[in-house]
């Protein structure tokens, strides 16, 4: 008889001896999937028997975890502030940095009833449905190159409810501001945008990332040196540019938004310490 405690042990031991960060954690997230069931109610089932139905898709999941398959991907899901977000191989899976940004923006920028909020490079929809969620009277416009990308985010507002909650999300397929209208000016543009260096050896995990979210030129920075004149240019006075970028780019960027003709230009630390956010606002008048 195999336990959930046999299985937890013998599947850590496992990812271990294939190289997988956090083993036991990744273990967990792939018995509790399987049992319909949350981690912490793994506790009170250590000695409960697992039936064969439950270990043949188990063993599979194990499997091509060990093979550097993202748990994400496996499990279907990922969270994200308040909501459980459906992941694939169509977008970046959300990192917990996105994250991090988008709880800064709840908590620190106050934006007029009927805001205007752009999310360019929405991939999953991540970033742009935390604002839709946190700021509720706002007009949300999620934009996204690939038109993959931007079937998931659709996917994303109708399963958590966004969608009702927010009244007014639109769905934008474009190159940057290609497709925007020109008469549109935005209050919040916040953008998580390719900023991967393109000889930067990457995780096992991100090979199954799409490529065109990842990679930004020789030093990351070729879709953002496109992106910030033009962003800078659809601030609404008083409007902020919020930005995720990558190790030793804070600088360069600064330069850019300052170029650009913005103000209050500043990059915050994420929780490892890492430069990670670049904001900056436009002059009120």
């Amino acid at each position: 008889m195999t336990t959930v405690l046999d299985i937890l042990d013998k599947g850590t031991a496992y990812l271990e001896k294939h190289g997988i960060e956090d083993a036991r954690r990744n273990m967990q997230m792939l018995v509790a999937h399987q049992l319909g069931c949350t981690r912490m109610d793994l506790y009170l089932r250590f000695d409960h028997p697992i039936e064969e139905a439950d270990l043949v898709p188990l063993r599979e999941s194990l499997r091509r975890r060990g093979e550097g398959v993202p748990v994400q991907h496996l499990i279907g899901t990922v969270g994200f502030r308040q909501h459980e977000l459906k992941v694939d191989a169509r977008a970046l899976i959300p990192r917990p940095e996105t994250e991090e940004l988008a709880e800064w923006l709840a908590r620190n920028v106050a934006l007029p009833d009927g805001a205007s909020i752009l999310d360019m490079g929405t991939g999953s929809g991540c970033l742009g449905l935390a604002l839709a969620h946190d700021f509720p009277t706002a007009r949300v416009t999620l934009a996204d190159i690939s038109a993959e990308a931007l079937v998931l985010a659709r996917e994303n507002a109708t399963h958590t409810g966004v969608v009702d909650a927010a009244g007014t999300i639109e769905f934008i397929e474009t190159d940057l501001f290609g497709a925007i209208p020109g008469d549109a000016g935005f209050d919040l543009i916040a953008a998580n945008l390719p900023y991967v260096p393109a000889d930067e050896p990457l995780a096992r995990e991100l090979a199954h990332d799409p490529a065109l979210a990842l990679f930004g030129g020789k030093d990351g920075l070729d879709v953002i040196r496109r992106f910030i004149p033009e962003a800078a240019a659809r601030l609404n006075p008083g409007g902020w540019l919020a930005l995720e970028i990558g190790h030793q780019q804070s600088a360069e960027v600064e330069r850019l938004l300052t170029a650009a003709g913005l103000k209050d230009v500043l990059t915050l630390n994420d929780l490892s310490g890492i430069p990670r956010f670049p904001l900056a606002r436009r002059a009120e008048s």
